[in-house]
């Protein structure tokens, strides 16, 4: 299985007032490794827009902050393909800082859409083999976290988990 691996710097303009990455800067990092894994995999979503009018829409993002990154740190991103089916995909994210320490965890559900229409595309059977090549099916012990583990950890007087 192949990984879309890119290292990331961090500049002051991505600091918040918390003096932390913001949380936003994580989206785009999560854009900027999505559309290189879609180049690497020969489905640009130029070329797909051009040639098809396919435009990949994204319909969920998830995020789990795990530890602050700062200015001066330098992040490793890795993506892969969780799940793969006809007009779909999801793709995994985590984000390593400089001590190669999990940072963030993360993963997009994005749909192939005909732009003019916006209906469904679905991949042709050398589009998929393409994407096989970065598919690694999640066994159930994804690092983001379920919505019930969020609602448990916020219950009142219990503390937060420790878990990494």
């Amino acid at each position: 299985m192949k990984k879309v691996i890119l290292t990331f710097e961090i500049y002051p303009f991505q600091i918040d007032f918390s003096g932390h990455v913001s949380n936003i800067v994580y989206v785009q990092w999560m854009e900027i490794t999505r559309l290189k894994l879609l180049e690497e995999a020969g489905s640009s979503v130029q070329d797909m827009a051009a040639r098809l009018g396919v435009i990949p829409v994204l319909t969920d993002t998830q995020i789990h902050y795990r530890k602050a990154l700062y200015f001066g740190d330098r992040v490793r991103a890795e993506a892969w393909v969780s799940e793969l089916r006809p007009a779909s995909a999801w793709v995994e994210y985590r984000f390593y800082n400089g001590a190669n320490e999990l940072a963030a965890s993360g993963r997009q559900k994005g749909v192939y859409l005909y732009r003019d229409t916006l209906r469904p595309y679905r991949l042709t059977a050398e589009e998929r083999a393409r994407l096989e090549l970065y598919l690694q099916p999640e066994k159930g012990d994804s690092l983001v976290q379920s919505e019930a583990d969020m609602r448990r950890e916020a219950a009142p007087g219990r503390p937060p988990s420790s878990d990494p």
